[in-house]
């Protein structure tokens, strides 16, 4: 490994740990992701443990609860801690605006986030991050593991000369290339917008990779071969570098909570012809700053 990615990861290993009084903090991997225990999330929050959460939040990019059982209005309450809601894209008719049902079953042919992607990107202002509550995983307690990658050390991960050549582009997110050709509702406004390809953090400063197969259609300061063999590239760099990875297994009534803007997640569909079902809501994000 080049020293630059050594050091990359050095900076975030020897930090000094965060000290939380009310939650127990134990990590997934030394860079990415922690289990979360000591709270109760179908019960009101006190504002010391909204404030450990929001610390353990950014310290680790992806929080997972176990053992939660939560009403919607439960869920919706929680959420609500960290930012207004974000609305459902293309709600079902009569359903809960701020509350995405996630099904799927024997007869499902394609599922919601099978690969890797950020939520909403093509959005003027993403969301802030998801709290996504399993209740039922497949049966048997095995299959359709959620993989999450760290934004911030696929930046760092790059050799200098690329982070320089990216830092000053931007590239364009496209609404409709998640439908794959299918045609959206009627009344949905596809939205399109132009992000930096290089972010900051809106609350700790620190740069990360914003693009994504999913939304990401191109770079316009490149040409068009210039702007596929880069995004090829930076797709390729996401989804074979396992350093930037934590995986979340599922159990019954586990949440996970996960800062949209610096990770992105593969939501791994091996468990056909098993079901499961869940419930999502996001909160509401800005729009990315370089």
């Amino acid at each position: 490994m080049e020293q630059y990615a050594l050091d990359a990861i050095e900076r975030v290993t020897t930090r000094e740990p965060e000290v939380y009084d009310t939650i127990a903090v134990d990590p997934i991997t030394p860079l990415t992701g922690a289990e979360i225990t000591g709270l109760d999330l179908s019960k009101e929050l006190t504002p010391g443990q909204v404030d450990e959460l929001r610390r353990a939040f950014l310290a680790h990019h992806v929080l997972v609860f176990r053992d939660q059982e939560l009403t919607p209005e439960d869920h919706k309450r929680l959420a609500g801690h960290f930012g207004e809601l974000h609305p459902v894209a293309a709600p079902a008719e009569g359903s809960d605006p701020y509350v995405l049902e996630l099904s799927t079953t024997k007869e499902s042919r394609a599922v919601a986030g099978n690969g890797w992607h950020a939520d909403g990107t093509a959005d003027a202002e993403p969301s802030l991050g998801s709290m996504l509550h399993i209740i039922r995983p497949p049966e048997g307690g095995s299959g359709g593991d959620t993989l999450f990658a760290n934004m911030h050390l696929a930046y760092e991960l790059l050799s200098p000369a690329m982070r320089t050549f990216l830092d000053g582009l931007t590239a364009v997110h496209d609404g409709i290339l998640p439908w794959q050709g299918q045609t959206p509702p009627a009344d949905y406004v596809v939205p399109v917008n132009e992000h930096p390809v290089v972010a900051r953090h809106p609350e700790t400063g620190r740069k990360l990779l914003f693009v994504n197969g999913a939304y990401t259609s191109h770079i316009p300061q490149l040409t068009r071969g210039e702007s596929r063999a880069v995004l090829d590239m930076l797709f390729d760099h996401i989804a074979r570098t396992p350093l930037l990875n934590c995986r979340v297994r599922w159990a019954p009534n586990t949440l996970v909570f996960w800062d949209n803007r610096c990770l992105q997640h593969h939501a791994t569909w091996d468990y056909y012809p098993q079901t499961r079902y869940g419930r999502r809501v996001a909160i509401k994000g800005q729009r990315p700053q370089a």
